[in-house]
């Protein structure tokens, strides 16, 4: 079993999402008392948030960076960013190391195509729907064309999540608001819906939703455990 190292903390209320899921999956594969091997830096994200806040990227991926050569270091086969938003520092985290980094567009992207849509609705923070890294890789690397809701739906998506899901706040109103954010997308096109924001999932699942969804905060976990016993990292 290689050892998963996470980069945490963007909330902690998703990264335990992903170390309860990591050591649940590996005790459900493996059976008895097995549980995954993982190493965890886990963040204040405050700090992030105000450099998110500032567009100080080239500062958050310094920083990431350098968690993830700490990881190695450490002894970590792989890394994981556990949020989608600061994929946007992706490629500089993965030049600072020389084991994998598991990218969460890429293994949520494989799971859409396995089952045959094509033009997923994106539900994240506003940094996530407006900025094109991670639509610009969900079509250039994997052919998918996703959309985004409109202004007003993006602002309340945003918000729920720093202002409620991040602080372990889930509200029936704001899972009612996703659920007509999802219904308007599939008006719109969408043929299914991802779980952009690691905390989402939190708010809603499959049941909920009128379109299939695909939570990339388990998709992730899932393919770091797949690599963890043997499996191969997805290609870009």
């Amino acid at each position: 079993m290689k050892v998963i190292g996470l980069i945490g903390g963007m909330s902690w209320e998703s990264t335990a999402v992903y170390y309860r899921r990591l050591n649940e999956e590996a005790r459900r594969r493996l059976g008895g008392l097995n549980s995954a091997e993982i190493l965890l830096r886990s963040v204040d994200f405050t700090r992030i948030v105000e450099m998110q806040k500032r567009g100080a990227w080239s500062e958050a991926a310094a920083e990431l960076a350098g968690i993830a050569r700490a990881l190695v270091a450490a002894g970590a086969e792989m890394i994981l960013i556990c949020t989608n938003t600061m994929h946007k520092v992706a490629d500089t985290v993965e030049a600072a190391v020389d084991v994998p980094v598991l990218h969460i567009a890429d293994v949520t992207a494989a799971a859409i195509k396995a089952r045959g849509f094509r033009r997923p609705l994106l539900l994240a923070t506003a940094y996530t729907m407006e900025q094109p890294f991670y639509r610009d890789r969900l079509r250039a690397a994997h052919g998918l064309e996703a959309l985004v809701p409109d202004t007003e739906g993006r602002a309340l998506a945003h918000r729920v999540i720093f202002d409620e899901l991040c602080q372990g706040l889930v509200r029936g109103d704001s899972r009612e608001a996703f659920r007509i954010l999802v219904e308007q997308g599939r008006k719109d096109g969408a043929d299914c819906v991802i779980l952009g924001c690691t905390e989402i999932g939190l708010l809603i699942g499959a049941d909920d939703v009128c379109l299939p969804a695909f939570d990339s905060t388990i998709l992730h976990a899932d393919a770091a455990l797949d690599l963890s016993l043997g499996g191969r990292a997805l290609a870009a």
